[in-house]
């Protein structure tokens, strides 16, 4: 009787479970499901001309009027996305890991940079070599006067641009599926007499099938819900233009904030599709036959003279594709601006000015006077917009990254102790609903739902008013990283061992000491790398910013975008190019550090560890052997 009594008593761990299913399901209703079904009904709830209300109307104004074309475009660049995308991604993986190529670690360094530079830092590198005034333009315009300096602009520069930005998910997955495959099958083909071509086409790729369709799909939700690209190159996409009517009036057209809602609904329509296209896939298996021992992979030569000359070419042709925007970037980061705006490289005008510090500058006035302006030449870290992006991104994204991996986490251990019931699936598939819709038609639900006084879930407050919008984009930033930082923290947790947790209660313990003390230690590096990932790719987003654009909401990306639209306007802002150069060095060296400590340092276990601190210690023993000696 007592031990019951005992059991029904609030236990600290039963009091922090009922406060975490509360908030989690005031996180699901409140700012996933609710923002959506109001972004769904309000295409229906929109009025004619004569102020009535009618359900259909954005409907047929939809099937009459070119709101099709914005689909269209964003199919059509989806589609081809797919086909440029897995032949360039396919090639790389293959002239690193798979054939025998001089040079193949250099240009995997080289295929590998668009994974530290991305979205509009990426866009704004291809800009500064192929626009109207780009090196690469300015350069072919002198040879060609006849020729049309903006070619880099519309479909075609977006195409391009984003099948060299999006190999780096192939990069990353399809080198380590093809790393993992049996060279024991490999070499039983080559003694059937299969030539190397023959073992790739029927041997080594039915093997990545699984990882190619994964990664297919990755690239066409992306050609769809493309932003960055189609907003700087000047291509209608739909993403771009829900972003342009979220920020329209009635006054200005009809009916823009519905017209938004349903291109967002059309995107959720098709990433829905696809994801569960890919789930019915995955769910069929794909089984491998390979051999109890498995053998590394081993890069296999072009014996054909002729076939290994050409494909030694193609890997230096794209690596060159893949490294001029960033040399030249870095290079003219150094420059004056005058050599920036000429697109000259001027070795004599080396300068920090783009990083930090100030200058004045004067210049002609229509009146035909000569002005000064203070400051209007300045560098990074010196120019207080930039400055105050780095600064308003930094503190957003690492509240949203952590927050993330704090609610996971939770999340996590809660669905492994619950692995059998109900709650721990509805749990998971609750912090898997984001994935389920765009980016974009999230972000837009927030600005349109929360944009009131009336919105009793959170205190009546308008999140979208003033300061409060930076709270809205933490919660944004946050709502679309719970997917993939579950799936990564997951895995994490799978490697606990159970008879540590058992040990752990035999000797007293309850759950949430348990979990501090046994599970948190074992599965914090993995939540560090989730972490960095997360702060990474939030540090220099553009899409969800874009949506929320607002005085006080003005990330470091949208920063970065508007530097040269105002370069030079009345005496301000004269280095904006450079400066832009030197903020996309900046990103690149922090995304590169956060990949270094993710993959490279991170990525070791505890013998790789030892090992490299030994090595440490024996150069360190014989570095001062050999001082003592000569001082001897």
């Amino acid at each position: 009787m007592n031990a019951s009594l005992e059991d029904r008593k609030l236990r600290p761990e039963l009091i922090i479970r009922l406060v975490g299913v509360c908030f989690f399901a005031y996180l699901f209703f409140g700012f996933m499901l609710l923002p959506c079904l109001n972004t769904l009904t309000s295409i229906f709830n929109t009025k004619n001309a004569a102020g009535e209300r009618d359900a259909f109307a954005v409907i047929r104004f939809f099937l009459a009027g070119t709101m099709g074309k914005f689909v269209w475009n964003s199919l059509k660049l989806a589609v081809c996305l797919v086909i440029t995308v897995n032949v360039v991604g396919i090639s790389l993986v293959l002239l690193t890991e798979y054939f025998d190529i001089k040079g193949a670690k250099i240009l995997r360094m080289g295929y590998m940079t668009t994974m530290i530079y991305s979205g509009v830092a990426l866009v704004t590198g291809y800009m500064f070599l192929y626009a109207s005034d780009g090196i690469i333009t300015t350069a072919l315009k002198n040879a060609f006067p006849d020729m049309n300096p903006n070619w880099f602009s519309g479909y075609n520069a977006v195409l391009f641009t984003m099948t060299f930005a999006c190999t780096s998910n192939h990069m990353l997955f399809l080198r380590n599926a093809i790393r993992g495959i049996d060279y024991n099958t490999v070499e039983a083909a080559r003694n059937m007499g299969a030539n190397p071509f023959q073992v790739l086409w029927k041997v080594v790729l039915p093997t990545l099938i699984p990882t190619l369709f994964s990664l297919t799909v990755m690239t066409f939700i992306t050609g769809l819900c493309a932003m960055s690209a189609p907003t700087l190159l000047g291509y209608d996409s739909i993403n771009p233009e829900i972003v342009r009517l979220a920020g329209s009036s009635t006054a200005d057209e009809a009916f823009p904030q519905a017209r938004a809602a349903l291109l967002s609904i059309i995107l959720a329509m098709f990433t829905i599709v696809l994801l569960t296209v890919l789930s019915a896939y995955e769910r069929k298996g794909h089984y491998l036959s390979v051999s109890k021992t498995k053998a590394k992979l081993q890069k296999q030569k072009i014996n054909n003279p002729v076939a290994n000359v050409i494909a030694h070419i193609y890997a230096y042709v794209l690596f060159i594709i893949y490294m001029t925007p960033v040399v030249m970037i870095v290079i003219f980061s150094f420059q004056t601006y005058t050599a920036i705006r000429q697109k000259k490289l001027d070795l004599s005008q080396w300068t920090f000015i783009n990083y930090y510090g100030k200058e004045d500058y004067e210049y002609l006035t229509s009146r035909g006077k000569y002005k000064t302006r203070e400051g209007a030449i300045s560098g990074v870290f010196s120019n207080d917009a930039t400055l105050g992006g780095i600064k308003l991104s930094f503190i957003l994204s690492a509240l949203a990254a952590a927050l993330a991996c704090v609610i996971v986490v939770v999340a996590c251990n809660y669905i492994f102790n619950k692995k059998h019931k109900k709650s721990g699936i509805i749990l998971e598939y609750a912090l898997l609903f984001p994935w389920l819709l765009p980016t974009i038609l999230i972000c837009y639900s927030y600005r349109t739902f929360f944009n009131s006084d009336a919105v009793w879930y959170v205190g009546n407050r308008n999140l979208y008013y003033a300061e409060n919008v930076r709270l809205l984009i933490i919660l944004a930033y946050t709502v679309t990283k719970l997917p993939f930082s579950l799936r990564m923290i997951k895995a994490s947790f799978y490697s606990i061992d159970e008879e540590l947790e058992d040990a752990a209660r035999n000797l007293g313990s309850g759950p949430l000491r348990t979990f501090l003390q046994v599970k948190l230690p074992i599965i914090l590096p993995s939540v560090l790398a989730v972490f960095a990932l997360n702060f990474n790719a939030l540090f220099t987003e553009y899409d969800m910013s874009a949506t929320f654009a607002s005085t006080y909401a003005t990330s470091y990306a949208m920063v970065i975008q508007a530097m040269c639209a105002e370069e030079g306007l009345y005496g301000y802002n004269v280095n904006a190019s450079g400066r832009r150069c030197a903020s996309t060095v900046f990103i690149m060296l922090v995304s590169g550090l956060i990949l270094y400590l993710v993959y490279g340092v991170g990525s070791r276990d505890l013998s790789e560890r030892l090992a490299i601190r030994e090595r440490r210690w024996k150069f360190f023993r014989r570095l001062t052997g050999k001082k003592e000696t000569e001082n001897a």
